[in-house]
């Protein structure tokens, strides 16, 4: 899979609900798996949702409360019984990695596959992972603790090779791959075909922000500027605003208005409060749509979406 592939596992908030699982996001990507946050019952969430546990090396949590946190040990003990052979790299801040060993080393003991922890600085823009095909970078929530939001971004894509040019130009195997990265073509006779004779423009880039656990403050506009699409908290509608900043989440009109700011294309809504059914999550997307003119999405468990 060359594209980005988000599957929400859980969405709720805090409190557990029957209609919520908590919050657990997977993100595929050229067959690798990214997971974002690790809630109670990721784990069976994967197995439903037909994503293989052999693929997912990167867990990245964005703070310490349990409802993001909690399934972790499940899930790592669970890899190890199953003797997942790669290396498995958890993104979390200095406590988390101290308080995930000291469970682990009770709960399994050495574990069988290379567990290794990159530690997160909450208070600082940080790249995580930058690869040939993808960046990943940690940035400030403002939520009741140390938080973080995440963004994967597609780096450019190479060009598209017109085969039916190729071969009239006789292109040989051994240089499509600089005419993809945008190089002529030089004939053995000296003549120069133009790179746009012989492609086509590169698939766009995605890019996905994960904003979760955090109340409405304008220094995530800066953080998430030009990202394509945004999962953005909204535990609470209008009628509930005054509750959202004490405890550290936002309103779906915040979200919005975080979105817009950021000109995103796309808006993800979700870390709902257990309070709203069906037809309240509705109304928190009509909130929404007053501030937001692009793509509004409900987030929901089995949700697959292309990015």
């Amino acid at each position: 899979m060359d594209q980005l592939r988000l599957n929400i596992l859980g969405c709720g908030s805090a409190t557990p609900s029957l209609r919520h699982m908590p919050s657990c996001q997977v993100l595929e990507h050229r067959r690798r798996l990214f997971m974002i946050d690790c809630g109670e019952g990721a784990q069976l969430q994967m197995m439903r949702m037909h994503l293989k546990m052999n693929r997912l090396n990167d867990i990245f949590i964005s703070h310490l409360h349990g409802d993001h946190f909690l399934g972790l040990p499940g899930l790592l003990s669970t890899m190890a019984l199953h003797e997942k052979g790669h290396a498995v790299t958890v993104h979390t801040f200095e406590r988390g990695a101290e308080l995930l060993k000291s469970m682990l080393d009770f709960i399994i003991g050495d574990t069988p596959f290379d567990l290794r922890f990159n530690i997160i600085d909450p208070t600082r823009r940080q790249t995580l992972i930058d690869d040939k095909s993808l960046t990943v970078t940690s940035f400030p929530l403002y939520h009741r603790v140390p938080a973080v939001g995440f963004i994967f971004a597609e780096k450019p894509k190479l060009r598209h090779i017109d085969g039916e040019m190729a071969r009239f130009h006789g292109v040989p195997p051994y240089e499509m791959e600089s005419i993809r990265r945008g190089a002529d073509f030089v004939k053995p006779d000296g003549e120069v075909i133009p790179n746009a004779m012989l492609t086509t423009d590169a698939s766009p880039s995605a890019s996905y922000a994960y904003c979760t656990d955090t109340m409405f403050d304008r220094r995530v506009v800066a953080s998430v500027r030009g990202v394509d699409t945004i999962f953005h908290d909204c535990t609470y509608g209008d009628e509930s605003a005054h509750l959202a900043a004490p405890r550290g989440h936002s309103t779906a009109r915040q979200a919005a208005e975080i979105a817009r700011r950021a000109g995103a294309k796309r808006l993800i809504l979700g870390h709902f409060s257990k309070r709203y059914g069906a037809e309240e999550e509705l109304d928190l997307a009509r909130q929404a749509a007053e501030e937001f003119s692009g793509e509004i999405i409900l987030a929901n468990e089995g949700l697959k979406l292309d990015l």
